[in-house]
């Protein structure tokens, strides 16, 4: 049955007769409302959605937050909505889409992202932890960095080398890890904000079930490119309004305090402002597009421009607030449960968004992806991409 966003308006109404917003403990609304199927509306039925149209998702949220219901507070399990999610859709099996996806959208479990490795981030492909089968589960054992979450996270996206005699893309296997296993160590990574919203973990002989296996074994890197491409897609294609994200404080500060301005700076801001509307639009044409089926390497692009702007206006906020803006309030070390891009003063802003160039994959490969995979432009020399993985030197 096709389902409208008249039909979408009615069943948005009947679940907010039947469990009443102001009544309702938020996590039983959530459960209730991923069981009528207005999480996502485009996922299948019996996981949260109608099998709708993505773009009708908007009418659900529109009229459930008239009327004051909750919302699954996203920032705090991005991670799970816009990788783990969108992975195990495309490659769970029934049985794990059952499992997962229900409270993973109600946030009553936390995800996070074990891929990079330290001698395994920009050429992720590289990496070492393994995996070695012994009967119906697989010993993991390596390192994992720069995992945002882990430290409030139950499960984790997990890629591991399951055959070293392969090529370095192939021999790649996916799990979902528990963290809560025994041989899970999580350890905090201090940033230069002072916070640890990132972590180390540490395998050692840790037993995933082969039911926690997500695709076929060696293929991996395949099931991964699904992961990466939604992992750049939320990242830089965030929905935002006029003037959200950086440069709303910058416009802010300028209107507000006449007298910091100079002619340099007012066409610097104008310039910023610009391109961040110009972002924030082809994002939103980006999650249009996205609507007919999986991301695309368009994201790189998206969230290229995500990093660069970011820096760009958090410098210029900085220097528009002269003293002020270096200030920053609290320097101790705290482990958030979520991570915040615009965070709290210039100061803060302006240390966080060098990470950005980082994170969800550096600037420097997404230029290669763009122009491998976007523009056409022939691709770099890769002396190793047939040499077995335990031939390469590291």
């Amino acid at each position: 049955m096709s389902v409208d966003a008249t039909e979408l308006v009615i069943r948005a109404q009947e679940l907010l007769r039947a469990h009443p917003p102001a009544e309702t403990p938020r996590t039983e609304f959530l459960r209730a409302r991923f069981d009528a199927g207005l999480a996502w509306v485009h996922y299948p039925e019996g996981l949260g959605g109608l099998g709708a149209p993505r773009s009708l998702q908007a009418v659900v949220d529109a009229e459930l937050e008239a009327a004051g219901a909750p919302d699954n507070d996203p920032r705090r399990i991005g991670i799970g909505l816009g990788m783990a999610a969108p992975t195990l859709l495309a490659y769970g099996t029934d049985e794990q889409q059952r499992r997962f996806l229900r409270p993973l959208w109600t946030g009553e479990e936390v995800w996070c992202q074990l891929f990079s490795e330290p001698g395994a981030g920009s050429d992720l492909a590289a990496l070492g932890t393994r995996a070695v089968r012994d009967g119906d589960t697989w010993v993991v054992d390596g390192q994992k960095v720069w995992t945002s979450s882990a430290h409030v996270a139950r499960w984790g996206i997990l890629i591991a080398r399951t055959d070293p005699d392969a090529p370095k893309h192939r021999g790649i296997t996916y799990f979902v890890c528990d963290l809560t296993d025994p041989g899970v160590e999580v350890r905090p990574l201090r940033q230069i904000t002072g916070e640890a919203e990132f972590n180390e973990v540490f395998l050692t002989g840790v037993r995933v079930p082969d039911s926690h296996r997500v695709g076929p074994v060696g293929e991996g890197w395949k099931v991964a490119q699904t992961t990466l491409m939604n992992e750049r897609v939320s990242i830089g294609g965030m929905r935002l309004p006029r003037e959200g994200g950086m440069i709303g404080p910058v416009a802010r500060a300028w209107r507000e305090r006449p007298e910091l301005r100079t002619h340099d700076l007012h066409q610097r801001l104008l310039t910023l402002w610009v391109e961040a509307e110009v972002a924030r639009l082809t994002g939103e044409r980006l999650r249009q597009q996205l609507a007919a089926g999986q991301p695309g390497p368009e994201g790189s692009a998206v969230k290229l421009g995500f990093a660069r702007l970011n820096q760009e206006i958090s410098a210029l906020e900085v220097e528009l607030l002269g003293e002020d803006g270096l200030l920053y309030d609290d320097w101790t070390m705290r482990r958030p449960d979520l991570v915040d891009f615009v965070g709290r003063e210039a100061g803060y802003r302006y240390l966080r968004a060098k990470g950005n160039s980082i994170e969800g994959g550096t600037s420097e490969v997404l230029l290669n992806i763009v122009a491998e995979r976007v523009l056409g432009l022939p691709p770099e020399p890769r002396t190793d991409k047939d040499v077995p993985w335990k031939e390469l030197s590291r």
